[in-house]
């Protein structure tokens, strides 16, 4: 809020410019991610039983996906929402684009013999669902981006460089709980998943899991922050800007 004088007592958050090797290396990183879990989410898994008969019903790209949202918030909290939302947007093209490539590679004609057609059904059995696994993570994962994004970078600006932690914490439980619901709601069936309960299941457990996951690594998340933020020239410029006004 302006003072009497006309200048606004509160700084506005420093962000790092986007033009730099470490964002491209974390962007790079974080399509690769994207698109292995993708092609890992088309198989169903089950853990378990673990208590009883009780078991837990997954995909197979339960373990990777997390680093995705991880490298979101180290983008996010550093270079910014915009910088963040290109790298949402570069991460659903590579993943479309996978999606498209593998649909072309399927309908590429093979060879005749035994060998041959075994290997294009693994093929169609494999990749064959992941347009629709792709579709269910683009929207889940650019709602669930999005979200976790426009709350870090909104509670940066009333903390500043204060509260890391909470702001990671906090991003992580509306970002995650958005992707899941959505993904899982286009997934399952996909994967097999048909009846309610397995599919409530798999909804719990992804969005538990993944938010657990991603808490246990917010310590790891904000030394990588700050290391980041140390080596960037542009986020330092932008910090001593934005404490001398």
């Amino acid at each position: 809020m302006p003072t009497s004088t006309g200048v606004d007592p509160t700084p506005a958050p420093a962000f790092a410019a986007r033009g730099s090797s470490h964002y491209d290396i974390i962007l790079t990183i974080m399509c690769v991610v994207i698109v292995i879990s993708n092609i890992g989410a088309t198989k169903g898994v089950v853990l378990g039983p673990i208590f009883g008969d009780f078991s837990i019903v997954t995909d197979g790209g339960f373990f990777l996906f997390p680093l995705a949202y991880i490298l979101g918030d180290v983008i996010s909290e550093v270079y910014g929402f915009k910088a963040a939302r290109r790298a949402i947007f570069t991460g659903f093209a590579v993943s479309a684009a996978a999606a498209l490539s593998f649909a072309v590679i399927i309908a590429l004609p093979g060879f005749d013999d035994d060998y041959g057609q075994a290997k294009q059904a693994a093929l169609e059995v494999a990749l064959g669902p992941v347009w629709q696994i792709v579709a269910a993570s683009l929207l889940g994962f650019l709602a669930g981006q999005t979200l976790n994004s426009w709350v870090l970078v909104k509670m940066k600006e009333r903390f500043r460089e204060r509260a890391l932690i909470g702001r990671l914490m906090a991003s992580t439980g509306v970002g995650e709980f958005a992707d899941t619901l959505i993904f899982c709601a286009i997934a399952a069936p996909v994967i097999g998943i048909t009846d309610a309960g397995a599919f409530v299941n798999y909804v719990i457990f992804g969005f538990v899991y993944k938010t657990l996951i991603e808490f246990l690594f917010v310590p790891v998340t904000a030394v990588v922050i700050k290391a980041i933020k140390k080596r960037e020239p542009s986020y330092a410029a932008a910090a001593v800007s934005a404490s001398a006004r």
